[in-house]
């Protein structure tokens, strides 16, 4: 859904938050089952669903002039329903309908009660953010059948980081990785990763050593971590942001970038610029709607 998003009615009035944080609307993730996709994750057995539905409350902040911010309401809407967070005015992208992937028959929701390991049931592949409208996709990652060989996604990263990088995501349970990317007219590239694990326990293990700065991503090695920012402020249970920006001088690119962390699945996000960074409003936007569709 790619217009303006409107606000529950009776909008519920909450104290201000900082008004560089992008606008997000309250969600509802209800699963919808359905038969799982062929390359999907390996099927897991079928667990009881002790939950159908899970219900939170996402802060909505509004870009305005004077810098305002207004938390609205809950709304209940279905599990398939995201905001495209995309308005005429302010340079976000506009998105196409972002849906939330169906769950495998008798799967639980990636945060349900009984659902210990965190896993997210859904096809990987739609967990991650489609391009928005006007964007060039990247053909480099669309991977085979979906799945993206690990050799790809280490060319992210600086080349002598990659061999340990590749040997620690091995050994703490790397199952699956999808990917997209693309550009935009302006000529801000975007890539995003999503990778699987075992279960949430590894990956918080490989968020704690990327943030640690284990491996950088390839052109951005002296990227500052931004702390107390927009990104802490982005309401999205059970979902945890790094954001990173990288330093002047600029090399032949201008990179930020953020991790992700969602039960059993981390994402990263890249943008680059040519000489200059992204814009930082188009980054958040797809920070957060990743964040989201994860969530």
């Amino acid at each position: 859904m790619s217009e303006t998003l409107q606000p529950a009615e009776e909008p519920q009035q909450q104290d201000a938050v900082a008004a560089d944080v992008p606008r997000q609307q309250d969600l509802v993730a209800a699963g919808t089952p359905q038969q799982p996709d062929p390359v999907a994750a390996e099927e897991a057995p079928p667990a009881p669903r002790d939950r159908r539905v899970l219900r939170w409350t996402a802060a909505v902040v509004v870009f305005g002039v004077i810098g305002a911010a207004t938390a609205y309401g809950v709304t209940e809407q279905k599990r398939t329903d995201l905001p495209g967070l995309a308005t005429e005015s302010d340079g976000r992208w506009t998105f196409p309908a972002i849906e939330k992937p169906p769950l495998p028959d008798g799967s639980p929701a990636p945060f349900a009660d009984g659902n210990d390991s965190e896993t997210h049931y859904a096809d990987l592949r739609k967990l991650v953010l489609p391009q928005p409208r006007g964007a060039t996709p990247d053909r480099t990652l669309a991977g085979k059948d979906g799945r993206l060989p690990t050799s790809v996604y280490l060319d992210a990263y600086e080349k002598d980081a990659r061999q340990d990088l590749g040997q620690q995501l091995k050994d703490d349970g790397l199952r699956q990785i999808a990917a997209r990317g693309w550009t935009t007219p302006d000529g801000t590239r975007t890539r995003i990763y999503a990778l699987r694990f075992t279960s949430a326990a590894f990956t918080r293990i490989v968020h704690a050593d990327l943030t640690d700065n284990v491996a950088s991503p390839a052109d951005a090695p002296y990227a500052d971590e931004e702390y107390g920012g927009w990104a802490e402020k982005v309401d999205v249970q059970y979902t945890k942001r790094n954001v990173f920006t990288e330093a002047k001088p600029y090399g032949r690119t201008a990179v930020r970038y953020a991790y992700i962390e969602a039960g059993d699945v981390i994402a990263l996000v890249i943008q680059s610029g040519k000489a200059a960074l992204p814009p930082r409003i188009t980054f958040q936007q797809t920070v957060v709607l990743q964040s989201q569709l994860l969530g």
